[in-house]
């Protein structure tokens, strides 16, 4: 069982992030190339758990490992499997169990999930804004549209009564 829920996402060099998610048990620590658009992955995917979707993957590109976030919803709870990959030529589209290595889960409460990918998202907006993440992240802009889907989401359906959840700021 997860205790509290924590999410970083800092912007290092041009073209590369670090993240940081952990629980009351354990946490993992990995970085994501921009190969990918990560972080608006990483949103629309935690986005959709407040939908219909009970599943959701997220796919980053290492160069050349892929890191794979698998979400699972369960009622009120989400399972989060990270799984690292050696090779993410060979591995994309392969089962999660196949030849990746679990490198960390948890299963935090949707709210928390949420919350947290939410807060990480509007700090990295907040500290760089659009323009100096889009000179960082080179390939990709920042995702507004995905962050204040998710907060309005989150806010609405979990009831968010944080002050960070609250205003238009997307943040």
């Amino acid at each position: 069982m997860a205790g509290e829920l924590r999410f970083r996402w800092e912007l290092g060099g041009a073209g590369w992030a670090s993240c940081r998610i952990a629980d009351g048990t354990g946490e993992y620590r990995g970085h994501v190339g921009y190969g990918t658009d990560a972080l608006a992955d990483l949103l629309y995917a935690v986005t959709g758990l407040y939908g219909g979707a009970s599943e959701q993957r997220v796919s980053f590109d290492l160069e050349p490992m892929e890191l794979r976030w698998l979400f699972r919803r369960r009622e009120s709870d989400v399972s989060i499997d990270v799984y690292e990959f050696p090779d993410g030529a060979t591995s994309w589209g392969s089962p999660d169990e196949t030849g990746g290595t679990l490198a960390w889960s948890s299963s935090p409460p949707r709210g928390a999930l949420g919350h947290a990918v939410r807060e990480a998202a509007g700090t990295v907006l907040r500290e760089h804004g659009e323009d100096g993440y889009r000179e960082k992240w080179m390939l990709h802009p920042f995702p507004v549209a995905a962050l204040q889907d998710l907060r309005r989401l989150h806010q609405r359906d979990d009831g968010c009564r944080h002050e960070s959840c609250r205003g238009d700021s997307g943040g």
